[in-house]
């Protein structure tokens, strides 16, 4: 969300250059690493397949794909409308085993492919196909483990995640679609509700959640969360290490003498239903450096929900979220506010609407979004029109973002299979 604000306060950017970063950085998200890590990716999806080929135990096989195709536009842009379509098929793997054991794999793919009216006679085209998700599960009713390419979030929070460090979901997209990540996930769930998970990631270099540096090539990330009950909810204590890459920062000065630096994250979050349902997500960011102006990063969001008995039922949910960069911890520095209203109301048995609105306390900017849905047995249909600033400043890490500056529509149709 702050990818702007942090360069602009910590690196010292003018909004010229931190736009062209800002480009930059999405060009990174998109093809960086590509061709080195490639190979790794389908070397581990023909273990895996090798791996359940070569079993003697009993399978099933499941297929199952989304195919999305959408028309998008902006109202200053009436002759540069955009055309997509995404497919995602899923193969899953299930073995029987003894002793209420089981052994389950996914694999799946993201295709996609963009066409950008430029003019009624240039067109600009972009596609990739790459992997969505490649991973393999041992698992028993108190234990997992799962290892490759996964998707990996929690907290409480909504609409602003403190604790979005792995993924890039974005709560305006009704597919909630985000990238995966390479690493090892174990989880153990006690009998009296009290999980413990582990995790250590290696080989993403690019930036996930809301990194602007990269992780250093070669070096592991490790973490682990516990989260136990607290009354009518429960509390999360989470913890994460990696060395990140000053190398990869935007620069007005000489570098360091040693761009490898440790990071540590801490995060405290918990959610309770009191008959009405409220939470609280706070993270502490620790960049071990004297070169960064600003090597503490601290998030909170609160928030709050409740249906009320309006009609089908009405349901309201609200958070505001704090983001500060500081010198020392919980000391004065540079910030940024954000507070947002969701409403969602159920208009009959296929269709609902809904809308949210932010508000930008430092730029007093209201961005502003709103979607019809209609739901059948396999397709989906959604009608989206959104009313923001040019400059977009909500979840600069995805790499969508764009589609919903300024004011436009988009046009969506999902059918599921």
């Amino acid at each position: 969300m702050a990818l702007l604000f942090y360069e602009k306060h910590v690196f010292g950017l003018d909004k010229r250059r931190a736009n062209k970063l800002d480009r930059m950085v999405n060009r990174f998200g998109q093809t960086g690493g590509k061709q080195t890590t490639m190979k790794k990716k389908w070397i581990l999806t023909a273990l895996l397949l090798l791996l359940f080929s070569g079993s003697s135990f009993s399978q099933t096989f499941r297929t199952k794909g989304v195919i999305t195709g959408w028309l998008a536009g902006h109202a200053d842009q009436a002759v540069q409308p955009l055309l997509g379509l995404r497919y995602i098929p899923t193969l899953s793997i299930e073995h029987s085993m003894e002793k209420e054991i089981k052994l389950d794999a996914e694999f799946s793919l993201n295709a996609y492919g963009n066409l950008e009216f430029q003019t009624l006679k240039e067109v600009r085209s972009e596609g990739d196909i790459k992997p969505y998700r490649m991973w393999l599960r041992l698992s028993t009713r108190q234990f997992e483990a799962r290892v490759g390419l996964q998707k990996i979030n929690f907290g409480s929070a909504l609409m602003f995640r403190p604790l979005m460090w792995f993924d890039r979901l974005d709560p305006r997209d009704p597919l909630q679609l985000t990238d995966g990540i390479y690493g090892l996930l174990l989880r153990y769930y006690f009998l009296n509700n009290v999980n413990i998970w582990l995790w250590g990631l290696y080989g993403n270099n690019d930036t996930k959640g809301w990194e602007l540096i990269p992780t250093s090539d070669n070096t592991p990330e490790f973490g682990g969360r516990i989260q136990v009950p607290a009354g009518k909810g429960e509390l999360g204590l989470s913890f994460h290490n990696r060395t990140i890459d000053l190398s990869e920062t935007p620069r007005n000065t000489p570098l360091p003498r040693h761009t490898d630096i440790s990071e540590n994250r801490l995060a405290l979050d918990g959610k309770w239903d009191i008959g009405v349902g409220i939470w609280f997500e706070g993270t502490v960011f620790r960049q071990n450096s004297s070169w960064l102006p600003y090597p503490w990063q601290q998030t909170l969001t609160l928030g709050v929900d409740y249906t009320f008995g309006i009609g089908n039922g009405l349901h309201v949910v609200g958070e505001h979220f704090l983001f500060t960069l500081s010198s020392d911890f919980l000391c004065s520095g540079q910030d940024v506010q954000f507070s947002a209203l969701s409403l969602n109301y159920p208009l009959g048995l296929l269709d609902s609407l809904s809308g949210m609105v932010y508000y930008d306390w430092e730029n007093h900017d209201f961005y502003r979004f709103i979607n019809w849905q209609r739901t059948y047995n396999r397709w989906q249909i959604y009608i989206m029109g959104f009313w923001n600033p040019e400059e977009f400043l909500i979840y600069q890490g995805n790499s969508d973002r764009s589609l919903f500056t300024g004011t436009g529509f988009q046009i969506m149709i999902v059918y599921n299979y």
